[in-house]
């Protein structure tokens, strides 16, 4: 039986939350995985379903979550084993006073100082690991996100904001699942662009139960 995923999307408009959600959908397809793509957070009320997928990718940034919604979303995680992937504001951004949802991610987003259109490089962190190897650094023209970061991450990909190495790309354990986290992808050009789309791809299916 093919691997399954659920992708989420929804929550502010600006980083083009659907166009993005097809992205990921589409890499995922053509690695084989059977795909459902919801725009409604009620798909997390379904524990037995989140159960049953071995993947959750949520594109949803800022907005509103309920307990109800919350709760089987981390259980499934955390006690289920289901793997949880994103970037950008589509998961380092959502649901500001969700904590435990902070704490399974790994990290909040908190500033892209000069906002859109800044030129900076992406420098590859961890060139032995599976999501990174025989990837080069990229330069990237975008939103630059300077995150708070919990020191248990494992780092893969970093950018500078003068001596502060701030990580682009990380995992770490969620309970039982594995979570991947990729700070690029403010929108779906960027998304788009080959280095992003690698990283993503490998991240999905890294995450992956």
């Amino acid at each position: 039986m093919s691997k399954q995923a659920l992708i989420v999307w929804g929550g502010w408009d600006g980083h083009q939350p659907e166009e993005v959600a097809g992205i990921f959908a589409e890499l995922l397809r053509a690695e084989g995985y059977g795909v459902e793509v919801s725009d409604t957070l009620d798909s997390f009320k379904d524990a037995e379903r989140l159960a049953s997928v071995d993947l959750i990718v949520p594109v949803w940034t800022m907005g509103k979550i309920e307990g109800e919604q919350l709760k089987p979303l981390l259980a499934a995680v955390k006690e289920g084993g289901t793997g949880i992937a994103g970037c950008h504001g589509g998961m380092g951004d959502s649901f500001r006073n969700e904590v435990e949802f902070q704490d399974m991610v790994g990290g909040q987003w908190v500033a892209h100082p000069g906002n859109d259109g800044v030129t900076y490089t992406v420098r590859i962190k961890d060139r032995g690991h599976l999501l990174t190897e025989g990837m080069e650094d990229f330069v990237v023209v975008s939103e630059k996100y300077y995150m708070h970061v919990d020191p248990a991450i494992q780092v893969h990909a970093v950018t500078d904001f003068g001596d502060v190495e701030m990580p682009v790309v990380w995992t770490k354990s969620y309970g039982a699942g594995k979570v991947y986290y990729n700070s690029l992808g403010h929108q779906a050009d960027i998304v788009r662009m080959p280095e992003t789309l690698e990283l993503m791809r490998r991240g999905l299916l890294w995450a992956t139960r």
